[in-house]
C-alpha cells in the first residue's frame, strides 16, 4: 500500500489574535467541575483543559483528532477520513458512556440506536476550550456521563466593536477548509457569527483494485456550519443570550469491508437553538438554560453502481428532536460552604422510517413520534467545602425520574486536600446511569421494561504542582462496573430479537501525565494511559468472561513539545504511540470473529510564522 504525507498551506488572519498564558496550572478557573468557576486546584475532580492557545497551535486538525491527543482519550477513527464515524472511547468505557456538552448543555441523539452525540458536528473553529472531566458525572450532568463529559466551550465575543477573523487552508486530496468570524461588543450588547466549510475527496476506505480496479471511488465529505449568538446586558445583574448553531455534513459510504460502492451517501443535519440567561442577586447567582436539538440523518443507496448485486435501491431517514431546559443556581453559604442545587428537563422524539427494493422483494419500516418518545425530570444538589487549610469535598446526588421505567438515583463524594499548594491528593466515588434510547425501547426490537445501566466509579491519585506553577504531574487510577449493560439478544427458541438488560462491564487502569510550561508558547506534555476490563455475560444459562475494550488500546503513549524560536516563528511536534488493539468482525454464518489490530505510531509537525504583529499567521 502506498504511503502519502498530508501537506497543508494556509493563512490565517486574525485581527485579535492573542497568546493565552497557559502557565498557570494550579489557579486555573474550570466550570464543568462544579457547574461553576472553580480553580483546578480546588477540585478533587480528574479534569483536562485544552485552552485556546492550544487549539490556535493545532490548526489543520479536527476537534476528534485533538482529543485523542489526550490521556485516557481515544477516538476511533479520529485519523481516517473526516466522514469516518468517530466513537469516542473514555478510560475504556462503551462509545456511549460519554457524554458530550456545549457550554454546559448535554447533548443527545434521539434517533441513535445508543443516543450518544456526533462530534463530526461540532467544528473546531467556533471553540474557545475543552474540559474533559473523567469519572461517573451524573450527579450534575444527568444521562449518559457514566465514564465522564466532554464540555466544548464556545468562544466570547470580543471585547472590541468589530473583531474578524479568517482562515483558509488547502492540503492534499483536494482538501479546503476556510472559517470567516466577526464578533464584538458595542454598550450593552454582544455578537458573534462564525462561518465555515470544509471539502475533501478523501481516500477510498474500501479498495478493491485488484478484482474491480475500475469500480474503486474515494469517499469524500463535506460540512457546512454557521454559528450566531447575541449577548445582552439590559442591567448590572442580568445577562441574556439566544444562539443558533447550524451544521451540515455530507459523506459517501462503502458496503462494507473491501466492497467499495460508489452512490452510497450519508448526510446529517443538526440544529441548536436556545437561550441561556443568568442573574446576580447578592452572591447568589441563577442560571437558566433552554436548547431545541433538531437532528436528521439521511441513509441513501440508489444502486447506480451497485457492488452488492442483490440490493437495487435502499433509503433510510431518522430524525430526533428534542427539548431540554436546565434552572439551577449557586448559592454560598458562609465563607467555605457553596451549594449548587437546580432542577432539569428533557424531552425527546424521533421519526424512522426505512424503505428498500432488492431481489427479495420491497421491504418497508415506518416508526413515528407517537410510540418514539419519552422524557425525564431531574432534581439535583451538590454541596462544595473549600476551606483555607487544603481541604475541598464536594457532596452531590440527583433523583432523576423516567417516564417509562420510573425513578433512579445517583450520588457522588469527592474529597480532596492540597498540601502546601504544590501536593494534591485526591479520591471519587460517584455513581452514574444511562437511559435506555428510544431505539430501544419502542423500536422493532423495542423493548418497554428496559431499566437503566447503573455504573460505579472509584478514583484515586496525587498531584504535584512547581513552586513557580510551571510544572505540573499527576497520577490517577480508576475502576469503574458498569451493570444491567443494554444487549442485542436473539431468542435460541423463537429466533425473535430484541434488547434486555444483560451484561456486566468491569474497567480498571492508570493514567499518568506530566506538564512543563516554561512560558505560555513553549511546553512539553507527556501522558501513558494502561487499561484492561472485563464483558460478564450470561450465554446458554453460564456466565462467560471476555475481553472488553474492543477497538481499544491497552496501552497508549503521547509527546507534545512546543517551541516559540523566535517572536515569529513556532514550532510543535507530536507523537502518539498506540497499542495493539481488538475488534470483532463475523463470518458468512454470523459468527464472531477476533481480529488482532497492530500496534502504530503517528507523528505530527506543525509549524507557523507570524506577521503584521501576529494578525497574520501561515502555517
Amino acid at each position: 500500500m502506498k504511503k502519502r504525507i498530508f501537506i497543508a498551506a494556509a493563512v490565517l488572519i486574525n485581527s485579535t489574535l492573542q497568546a493565552q498564558d497557559s502557565t498557570k496550572i494550579l489557579d486555573e478557573v474550570v466550570i464543568t467541575a462544579n457547574k461553576f468557576p472553580n480553580k483546578t486546584a480546588h477540585t478533587g475532580k480528574v479534569l483536562t483543559v485544552i485552552t485556546r492557545h492550544q487549539l490556535e497551535k493545532s490548526v489543520g486538525k479536527d476537534l476528534s483528532q485533538v482529543l485523542t491527543e489526550q490521556a485516557g482519550l481515544y477516538i476511533n477513527g479520529a485519523n481516517s477520513n473526516p466522514g469516518k464515524d468517530k466513537s469516542v472511547f473514555l478510560l475504556g468505557a462503551r462509545a456511549d458512556h460519554t457524554l458530550i456538552m456545549m457550554d454546559g448543555v448535554p447533548l443527545y441523539d434521539p434517533s441513535g440506536i445508543g443516543s450518544n452525540f456526533d462530534i463530526r458536528l461540532i467544528p473546531i473553529d467556533n471553540i474557545e476550550r475543552v474540559e474533559i472531566l473523567e469519572g461517573s458525572q451524573s450527579t450534575l450532568y444527568g444521562s449518559d456521563a457514566i465514564a465522564g463529559v466532554i464540555n466544548i466551550i464556545t468562544r466570547k465575543p470580543e471585547k472590541r466593536p468589530l473583531g474578524v477573523s479568517v482562515m483558509l487552508s488547502y492540503g492534499s486530496y483536494n482538501t479546503f477548509h476556510g472559517n470567516t468570524g466577526f464578533s464584538g461588543t458595542r454598550g450593552k450588547l454582544s455578537y458573534r457569527l462564525d462561518l465555515s466549510t470544509y471539502s475533501t475527496d478523501g481516500i477510498n476506505e474500501a479498495a478493491d483494485t485488484i478484482t474491480r480496479p475500475h469500480m474503486t471511488g474515494r469517499n469524500g465529505y463535506t460540512q457546512n456550519s454557521v454559528y450566531a449568538e447575541l449577548g445582552f446586558n439590559p442591567s448590572a445583574v442580568l445577562y441574556m443570550q439566544p444562539y443558533l448553531h447550524y451544521t451540515k455534513h455530507h459523506a459517501s459510504l462503502d458496503q462494507g469491508a473491501f466492497t467499495d460502492d460508489l452512490d452510497y451517501s450519508a448526510s446529517t443535519t443538526n440544529i441548536q437553538a436556545g437561550f441561556r440567561s443568568e442573574f446576580h442577586a447578592g452572591k447568589t447567582i441563577l442560571h437558566f438554560v433552554y436548547n431545541y436539538n433538531d437532528i436528521r440523518r439521511e441513509y441513501l443507496d440508489d444502486s447506480a453502481k451497485v457492488r452488492v448485486l442483490t440490493d437495487n435501491y435502499s433509503r433510510s431517514v431518522y430524525s430526533g428532536k428534542e427539548h431540554f431546559a436546565d434552572l439551577y443556581g449557586v448559592f454560598p453559604l458562609g465563607q467555605f460552604l457553596t451549594l449548587t442545587g437546580g432542577s432539569d428537563f428533557r424531552s425527546s422524539f424521533s421519526d424512522q422510517e426505512y424503505h428498500s427494493i432488492s431481489v427479495y422483494g420491497p421491504y418497508d419500516s415506518k416508526l413515528g413520534r407517537d410510540s418514539l418518545h419519552h422524557s425525564q425530570l431531574g432534581l439535583y444538589g451538590a454541596m462544595v467545602l473549600d476551606t483555607k487549610a487544603g481541604f475541598h469535598t464536594e457532596l452531590g446526588g440527583r433523583i432523576n425520574h423516567h417516564s417509562v421505567y420510573g425513578n433512579n438515583a445517583v450520588y457522588n463524594f469527592n474529597p480532596s486536600f492540597l498540601f502546601r499548594k504544590k501536593w494534591k491528593s485526591f479520591v471519587n466515588f460517584s455513581t452514574g446511569f444511562k437511559t435506555p434510547s428510544l431505539y430501544q425501547l419502542y423500536s422493532d426490537y423495542g423493548n418497554p421494561k428496559l431499566r437503566p445501566e447503573t455504573a460505579m466509579t472509584v478514583e484515586g491519585g496525587i498531584q504535584y504542582f512547581s513552586a513557580d506553577n510551571s510544572f505540573s504531574g499527576r497520577v490517577t487510577y480508576f475502576n469503574r462496573v458498569v451493570k444491567d449493560i443494554i444487549v442485542f439478544y436473539t431468542d435460541p427458541g423463537t429466533y425473535r430479537s430484541f434488547y434486555i438488560n444483560q451484561d456486566k462491564q468491569a474497567d480498571h487502569g492508570i493514567e499518568a501525565e506530566a506538564s512543563l510550561h516554561l512560558d505560555p508558547s513553549t511546553f512539553l506534555k507527556l501522558f501513558y494511559t494502561g487499561l484492561d476490563g472485563k464483558v460478564t455475560t450470561r450465554i446458554n444459562g453460564k456466565d462467560t468472561v471476555y475481553f472488553n475494550l474492543i477497538r481499544q488500546p491497552k496501552s497508549s503513549f503521547g509527546m507534545s513539545l512546543g517551541i516559540q524560536l523566535t517572536p515569529t516563528f513556532y514550532t510543535r511536534i507530536d507523537l502518539s504511540a498506540v497499542g495493539k488493539r481488538t475488534d470483532i468482525s463475523y463470518d458468512a454464518y454470523f459468527n464472531p470473529l477476533q481480529i488482532n489490530l497492530k500496534a502504530y505510531m503517528l507523528c505530527n509537525f506543525y509549524a507557523e510564522y507570524a506577521v503584521l504583529k501576529n494578525k497574520l499567521k501561515c502555517f
